[in-house]
This record gives structure tokens, C-alpha cells and sequence, in this order.
């Protein structure tokens, strides 16, 4: 077959990834990367962050961790130095083009109004290119575009706030975590140093941000954590002794649920189990309630640790202990609260009144990928076909049905987005090589409601994360079958049913 010319948008670890799958199959892949360095969301991150998921699980197939990366949960900077390594192995550098920023694509072809059969071979996509060392612009028509943009970089999530209590009438700072997150690690600590700050949001980042406030300042100058609703804390990733993906990793776990397209026995099956799904999921919550004090705090979640995990919001606190003495000791003050305002002193609680000064507000409130995907088509109607509902559309969540000859890596979430967008890029570049033939455009279509109804009724008003995270083996059984590949990647019965899947399995 031609050798197609290949443009990947973003050279973080989807990207990455993209670039190799398609050099395995002759392919030529040119990937544009913004920055100066590969990483993406891990190039620059906040001091103390860590992965969230064990190494175990959050691991490339083909390219273990090196042997001194003992702890289970490595620093940003072993991600980093990771992620080098392994574009270094499978001689990745060379195909990237850094400092180059894509204003836009444009596709030449046949309209995708009356398609009835998907990706026509017509057509090419013109990628526009500024060099920001430069200051040049370039056009590149490839055969193909593989979008990895992330969805937590780039657009600040901020919250809307009425004429005159927005950050307008703050007479400190309002910032973006982004814009905390870019600053050296000396810079940050003198930004913050001798600040009463607020922290808005309790994910991940706004744990991290607040626990360095904490430890720079103690409670002379205590961080306030402001934010809506608790979601399951975990302090590790064994629960009474049993490794979390004993439970939550294997195939017999993932029949207690219903899944997306299961046929009447499955139904049948994950109907008759979810009183056993239901008592895992307590079993979870216990062991939490024991080990860390979140019911002293006022830190229980309304909803249960299953549906936390179908949504991808649950979240590791590294060194538990070390956060609750924060709390205990006044470094750290949580406010939970629906909605909030500003003064020009700090930030007032509406429900009650409360006010809390402070000299520095920081936003840990996320990022607007879906907008930042939309942003880069030039085509209204592709950005309209993308953006024009909460979850965007995919297919096997990879390609639009009626966007020819473009996939998207890397945007929907799981318990291990490296290898989740790992096996994506192999499925995309399966498909590019004509391993295997795509549905009718209305059988895509129907299969994107199947799991958009799937993901509503699972995880509620988070189904917009497109969270594949408890069905992980359930979705990579799909594309395996999709591209010829046996399902089953363990020997013998037992062993499928219930040892974890693992990244290595499906090299």
C-alpha cells in the first residue's frame, strides 16, 4: 500500500505512541509539537506530583520501567525521564517538528453529508504550521491527521461568576494551576511564600498545590481547599490486603457491570452480580473510612467508590497520613461549598456567609479540551460535529464517523490513559493499513449512543470524561476483535477470569 504521510498534532505520550505504530507499519508520520520537549501534560507539572496509578498498570507494552524506578508511584520527573527513554529507543525525535504551533486544518474532499460508508479514500488535509522560532508559516498536505491534543493542558477551565464577583474585584491574584504549574520550582515556592492562599477544586492538582502551600507556609498562613463535593480519596492501592486490580482489573470484576452492546446472557449475568459489585465497592469504602479519617472532615462522598471509579475522579493522596496532620494541625482548611463569590479581599461562601481572606486564589478547576479540540478545524461544521454535545462522538473513541480520515487519541479517560491510547493507536493504524474495514457510518452512529447512554446512566453528569475505566477490558476486547487480535491474552481459563490485565499483556 502507499506509504501515507501521517500528521500527529502533539507530541505527549499519545503522540508519541502514534508516531511509533505508524513507523512499524511504514507509515511516515510528522508529528508538530508546541513546546521545545516531548511530554506534553508531564513535561511541566506541579513539584510534588506523582502518578496517580501504580507503575504496574501505567506502563507502555513494550518498554518496562527501568529497574531504579523502585517506588510504586514515580515522581513527574522518572515520568519524564520515562516517556525521553522510550522515544529514544524507537528513534522518535527524528520525526518531530518542536516549536511548531497547528492554526488549523482544512480538509479537501467529498462532502460528508450523504456518506453512507465512512473515510472515502478521496481527499487530502492541509495542516497549517507557524514556527514560533521563526515566525514562518507552513502548509503540509498529508493523507491523514491523528489528533493528541490532551485534554488537561492548554485552555483553563475558570468559573463564571456574576458582574462584579468575579476575580475582576479581587485585589490580590487569580491564577490558573497552568499558571503555577509553569513557574520553576523556585519561583512557585516565592510566589506562594508567607500568602494565605485559596486553592479552588479537590481533584489531583488541587490536592498537590495545596499540600506545597501547606508545607512552605504551616498554619501561620494556612491553604483553604474551596470546592463543591467530595470524591473517594485513596491512600493506597491495596484494600485489606487485596490489590486493587484484583478487584477491579479482570474480566470477572467487569461482569458485575453492564456494559455498552452486551448481549442477553451478559445482561442476565451482570444483572445477577451486581449484589457481589455493590458489597466490592463497600468493602472499598471501608478500608478507606478506616485508614484515613475522611469521616472526621466531613469528607465522605455521597456517591459510592464504584461509581467514583466508572467516572474517573477518584483520586491518590500520596503520604495520606502527612495531609490529614495538615488538616489536623490548620495548615490546610477545607471549605466545601456549591457555589462562591468574590470580594476584594478574598473570597465569600454564599450559603453561609463565611469570608475568607487571602492574598492569592488559584484555580484547580481543569481544562476546556473539548474547546481546544473544536478550535483546531477550520470547518465549522467539523468543529460543530465535535463540540456540539457535552461528550464528543467518537467511534471505538477514536474517529467521527463524518470526519474523513482523522482520529483522536488520547481524550477519553481510564485507569491507565498510556495504555488505553496505546491500544487506540494501534487499532487507528490497523485501520490505516486495511487490517480491517470500519462499520456503515449509521452502525458507528448507533454504537456512539449505545455508549453515550452507557456512560449516562454509569456515571451520571461525568459522562462527558468519556471514563472507560471500569469496562477497560470490556473496551479493548472490541478493538482486539476489531483488528484480528485474540481477546483473551492469558493462558488458560482461570487465569483470564481473574488475574489483572496488565499493559504487557497486549504486547
Amino acid at each position: 500500500m502507499d506509504k501515507k504521510l501521517v500528521a500527529i498534532v502533539g507530541a505527549g505520550i499519545s503522540g508519541l505512541l502514534a508516531c511509533k505504530y505508524c513507523l512499524s507499519k511504514g507509515f511516515n508520520p510528522v508529528v508538530f509539537e508546541l513546546e521545545s520537549d516531548i511530554g506534553g501534560v508531564w513535561k511541566k507539572t506541579i513539584k510534588t506530583t506523582r502518578l496517580q496509578s501504580p507503575k504496574l498498570v501505567f506502563q507502555f507494552s513494550d518498554f518496562p520501567w527501568p529497574p531504579s524506578v523502585t517506588d510504586d508511584f514515580p515522581t513527574q520527573q522518572q515520568i519524564l525521564d520515562y516517556i525521553r527513554s522510550y522515544a529514544t529507543h524507537f528513534d522518535l525525535i527524528r520525526h518531530i517538528k518542536f516549536n511548531s504551533r497547528v492554526k488549523g486544518i482544512r480538509y479537501d474532499g467529498p462532502s460528508s453529508d450523504n456518506w453512507r460508508e465512512p473515510f472515502p479514500p478521496e481527499g487530502k488535509w492541509n495542516v497549517t504550521v507557524d514556527d514560533t522560532q521563526t515566525a514562518t508559516t507552513q502548509v503540509y498536505t498529508v493523507d491523514f491527521v491523528i489528533l493528541c491534543l490532551g485534554r488537561f493542558k492548554d485552555v483553563p477551565n475558570v468559573p463564571d461568576f456574576p458582574a462584579g464577583k468575579g476575580p475582576e474585584v479581587f485585589r490580590g491574584q487569580a491564577i490558573h494551576s497552568m499558571d503555577y504549574a509553569a513557574m520553576d520550582n523556585n519561583t512557585a515556592e516565592e510566589f506562594v511564600k508567607g500568602k494565605r492562599v485559596i486553592v479552588v477544586g479537590f481533584g489531583k492538582t488541587g490536592l498537590d498545590i495545596a499540600r506545597e502551600c501547606s508545607s512552605i507556609n504551616g498554619p501561620n498562613h494556612p491553604c483553604t481547599i474551596v470546592y463543591r463535593r467530595d470524591h473517594w480519596k485513596v491512600p493506597d492501592w491495596s484494600v485489606w490486603g487485596i490489590p486493587l486490580p484484583l478487584l477491579y482489573l479482570n474480566r470477572f470484576s467487569q461482569l458485575m457491570v453492564h456494559k455498552p452492546g452486551e448481549g442477553f446472557l451478559l445482561s442476565l449475568v451482570a444483572t445477577l452480580l451486581s449484589p457481589l459489585g455493590w458489597g466490592v465497592s463497600k468493602l472499598v469504602e471501608t478500608y478507606i473510612k478506616k485508614k484515613i479519617p475522611i469521616a472526621k472532615f466531613d469528607m465522605v462522598p455521597k456517591e459510592s467508590f464504584s461509581k467514583d471509579a466508572r467516572s474517573s475522579v477518584i483520586c491518590y493522596i500520596p503520604d495520606a497520613d502527612e495531609f490529614f496532620d495538615a488538616v489536623e494541625k490548620g495548615s490546610i482548611k477545607l471549605k466545601k461549598t456549591p457555589t462562591f463569590s468574590f470580594y476584594d479581599k478574598g473570597v465569600m461562601i454564599e450559603d453561609d456567609d463565611t469570608r475568607i481572606e487571602a492574598d492569592i486564589v488559584i484555580f484547580a478547576t481543569g481544562f476546556k479540551g473539548v474547546e481546544k479540540l473544536g478550535d483546531i478545524f477550520e470547518s465549522s461544521t467539523y468543529r460543530m460535529l465535535i463540540t456540539g454535545s457535552p461528550r464528543v462522538p467518537l467511534y471505538r473513541e477514536c474517529i467521527h464517523p463524518r470526519i474523513p480520515q482523522l482520529a483522536i487519541i488520547g481524550f477519553s479517560e481510564s485507569i491507565s490513559n498510556i495504555h488505553t491510547s496505546e491500544m487506540r493507536c494501534k487499532w487507528v493504524v490497523a485501520l490505516l493499513e486495511g487490517a480491517f474495514k470500519l462499520p456503515s457510518v449509521n452502525e458507528m452512529q448507533k454504537d456512539i449512543a449505545r455508549w453515550d447512554e452507557y456512560m449516562k446512566q454509569s456515571t451520571g453528569e461525568h459522562h462527558y470524561r468519556s471514563s472507560v475505566c471500569t469496562l477497560e477490558i470490556w473496551y479493548n476486547d472490541q478493538l482486539c476483535k476489531d483488528m484480528g487480535m485474540n481477546p483473551l491474552r492469558k493462558n488458560g481459563l482461570l487465569a483470564n477470569l481473574f488475574e489483572p490485565f496488565l499493559p504487557t499483556d497486549y504486547a
